[in-house]
């Protein structure tokens, strides 16, 4: 399931983000590639521990715990911690290529990359190519979203960024192991969810909402890690 995500940061946190990274260390974003990955990698990288890095992340991360889309559609348990780069100069994409099934944060926690996150810091105007394309059953799809927006895809993937050619593309990203390691019950999970909410709306708390929300719940008990 690719989602976009509306608004995951807000306007004033896209400033200072961009504020904080008109002076960033950069450093070569392949430090932080696989074997596979390194081969078809050319961009830049925070460092994990900087200033800016660790700011930008603090706000990711806060809007990942306030928006109910992604909580909806990701299911998080553990989260990895987000990191921040750019495309342009002579950095400018990031090949094809399937990003590590384990991560491992700082301390040594293992995180499986069920899905994949891309939250973007730079709008579509600012910079020419930088699309992010991801495989999935219906072909490739591409991404370019205004800044602050975020968008979700699994991790299983093929992606890549396509070469920037004027300017500068920036964006944090980071990975989620999910209580619902498969994609499809995941899917399953959030229509569900998505419709439950619509009913409500529409109705308000009738005993087909309360019983639909029962099956939700009974079909996560089975499927959720937790």
């Amino acid at each position: 399931m690719l989602l976009q995500i509306p608004d995951l940061l807000t306007p004033d946190q896209v400033r200072e983000a961009r504020r904080l990274l008109a002076d960033a260390p950069w450093a070569d974003g392949r430090d932080s590639a696989g074997p596979q990955a390194r081969t078809v990698k050319l961009n830049q990288q925070l460092p994990h521990d900087c200033d800016a890095a660790r700011a930008i992340r603090s706000m990711v991360l806060a809007g990942v715990e306030r928006h109910p889309l992604i909580l909806s559609a990701a299911l998080p348990k553990k989260i990895f911690t987000p990191r921040v780069n750019r495309y342009g100069g002579d950095t400018p994409f990031y090949g094809e290529h399937v990003d590590n099934a384990i991560r491992f944060t700082a301390d040594g926690t293992r995180v499986r990359t069920d899905v994949s996150c891309t939250v973007f810091l730079a709008d579509p105007d600012e910079y020419d190519g930088g699309e992010l394309t991801v495989q999935d059953t219906y072909g490739n799809r591409g991404v370019k979203l205004p800044a602050g927006h975020a968008v979700l895809y699994p991790g299983t993937s093929i992606h890549q960024v396509t070469p920037v050619t004027r300017g500068w593309r920036l964006a944090c990203f980071f990975w989620i192991e999910s209580m619902v390691r498969s994609d499809e019950q995941r899917r399953l999970l959030f229509d569900l969810d998505m419709s439950l909410m619509r009913l409500r709306d529409r109705h308000g708390e009738t005993d087909e909402a309360v019983s639909l929300t029962g099956t939700y719940h009974n079909l996560l008990r089975m499927w959720a890690d937790t």
